[in-house]
């Protein structure tokens, strides 16, 4: 293998060679009577033996190049129900003064630690109560105000309501 370091492998037997660049299909140069490929086949641009897939058309009409038209009422027919528009959603509740300290608690406390850090404060016992403390006891209350929903319900699963 090192003997024959850079030298190229025989060919298989039975393989083919490629043709040489000089041997490929060129265009022949015109007859003295001025036609192009001596008058026996019409003149080929090169590249001409390539083929296309079938079905293939001309450039910009490919499926990627093709739009649906927009779906309109008179498309549908007794069956068909028409468009889903979903109904508008209720409004979310107001929080109540203890929602809204203990998410005060909950993000304030963190922030109030990382600012001390960040700005080089020192750490007083009030100022870790209130960012620890703020933070277990906003956590806590959230946690507690929890819905606990019905748990008397008897029925696994309401399934899909058609």
């Amino acid at each position: 293998m090192v003997a024959g370091y850079g030298q190229e492998p025989p060919d298989p037997p039975g393989a083919r060679p490629f043709k040489p660049i000089e041997d490929l299909m060129l265009p022949e140069p015109p007859d003295a009577d001025g036609a192009e490929g001596g008058g026996k086949n019409p003149a080929k641009p090169l590249g001409s033996s390539v083929s296309f897939a079938p079905g293939l058309a001309a450039p910009g009409t490919g499926p990627r190049d093709f739009a649906s038209r927009e779906p309109s009422d008179d498309d549908f027919d007794a069956d068909d129900e028409g468009h889903f528009v979903p109904p508008e959603p209720p409004p979310l509740p107001e929080a109540d003064a203890t929602a809204k300290f203990a998410w005060l608690g909950v993000i304030g406390g963190p922030v109030l630690l990382l600012l001390a850090v960040l700005l080089g404060w020192d750490m007083t016992w009030w100022l870790t109560t209130l960012g620890i403390g703020g933070f277990i006891g906003g956590v806590a209350t959230l946690v507690a105000r929890m819905n606990p929903g019905d748990e008397e319900d008897d029925d696994p699963g309401r399934g899909a309501v058609v």
